[in-house]
């Protein structure tokens, strides 16, 4: 059975889901993908975890840097998808890196010549963790800002909230 919660945000409504002490989902309201993960099995209950991830947030909207490893994460995904998610944790705080940068990365780890950006980028769209995995940091090859699905007015917002130069992106 999943609980799930509600946060009020200065981007909008974050639906947050867990499971046995796991986080499972933050999603921004009105998402592509908007709870893709989470079945219908569940109930609007808050736990330890859900007051933690809460509290995570609280930090991090108030231009803290809260460590994502003090969030049980456990996303729901492909091993290829989890390997993305994974690489997207080790991304700096106001630092962007790009589509690329992340399959050049996964490449690697994966002990392949290559990476197609595109597969890279349908992974980090479907990204069921936002901005605690932060999906908002990749940009395009061209630095542009593209490829958010909570959309790119909240990707800017989070960007400049944790003083990423934008105005070089």
């Amino acid at each position: 059975m999943y609980q799930t919660i509600i946060y009020s945000s200065p981007i909008g409504s974050l639906l947050l889901a867990a499971e046995k002490e796991q986080l499972k989902g933050l999603w921004i309201e009105g998402q592509k993908y908007w709870a893709a993960t989470l079945p219908d099995c569940r109930e609007q209950r808050e736990t330890p975890l859900l007051t933690a991830a809460s509290r995570w947030l609280d930090s991090y909207f108030a231009g803290e840097r809260p460590d994502p490893n003090l969030i049980s994460l456990a996303p729901s995904g492909s091993a290829f998808r989890q390997l993305v998610w994974n690489i997207l944790l080790e991304i700096p705080y106001g630092k962007v890196v790009t589509y690329r940068d992340i399959a050049r990365k996964a490449a690697q780890q994966l002990g392949r010549q290559s990476m197609s950006a595109q597969a890279v980028g349908g992974a980090v769209g479907h990204n069921p963790i936002s901005i605690i995995i932060p999906c908002h940091r990749v940009i395009g090859s061209d630095h542009s800002l593209t490829g958010y699905a909570g959309g790119l007015e909240k990707k800017r917002w989070l960007l400049e909230l944790e003083g990423a130069d934008i105005e070089q992106i």
